[in-house]
């Protein structure tokens, strides 16, 4: 059994990147209690199935951990490989689909139902470069004291917005009232190029 900074190898992974931690329960060399298993040399090639301990002891000899690759499978499908080596390649792996991942974002333009023709036209240019960006944007028209008597105000601001905008966005949640707020959510679907 190899020991990594005193802690047994044969133990549960637990390694960190990014914030984010990896768990899996992969039993090693003599945590392996099985009678027989399935081998699989360093190289790739087909052992067939032996006995646990002969096969720890192959991997003592030849240097390498027997790790447990299928452990579902009737018998466990294990391998002869570098214990160490082998969870710096789940850690690269796990990395790499995350930055393969797009993250969707939620932007919020706010505007007020005294806004003028112009401001509305900075803000919806706003709104398109954020779409244009694959984010989400969540309009909001914002209501102080006495203009809450004036909903109507409100509801006409979002859909001269809607009007400025065209096709470029998808309403996602058309507008309705929260509170102090008149708020929709608008997106943008990728359009397909023939």
């Amino acid at each position: 059994m190899k020991f990594i900074h005193g802690v047994a190898s044969c133990c549960s992974i637990f390694y960190f990147f990014g914030g984010m931690s990896i768990k899996g329960n992969v039993r090693v060399n003599r945590r392996i209690r099985v009678p027989q298993v399935r081998l699989v040399d360093e190289a790739g090639a087909m052992v067939g199935v032996i006995a646990t301990n002969e096969a720890i002891q192959m991997a003592e000899e030849r240097g390498y951990d027997l790790v447990e690759v299928a452990p579902n499978a009737n018998p466990p499908v294990c391998r002869l490989m570098d214990f160490g080596q082998y969870k710096y390649e789940l850690a690269k792996k796990a990395k790499e689909a995350k930055k393969k991942q797009k993250v969707i974002k939620l932007k919020e333009v706010k505007v007020r139902p005294k806004t003028d023709e112009g401001d509305l036209q900075t803000k919806c240019n706003s709104i398109r470069k954020f779409l244009g960006e694959g984010d989400k944007v969540k309009v909001s028209v914002f209501f102080r004291g006495r203009e809450r008597a004036h909903l109507e105000i409100g509801f006409k601001v979002i859909e001269r917005m809607k009007e400025i905008l065209g096709e470029e966005a998808d309403i996602e949640k058309d507008a309705a009232q929260e509170g102090n707020t008149i708020s929709m959510i608008l997106y943008r679907i990728r359009k397909t190029v023939k």
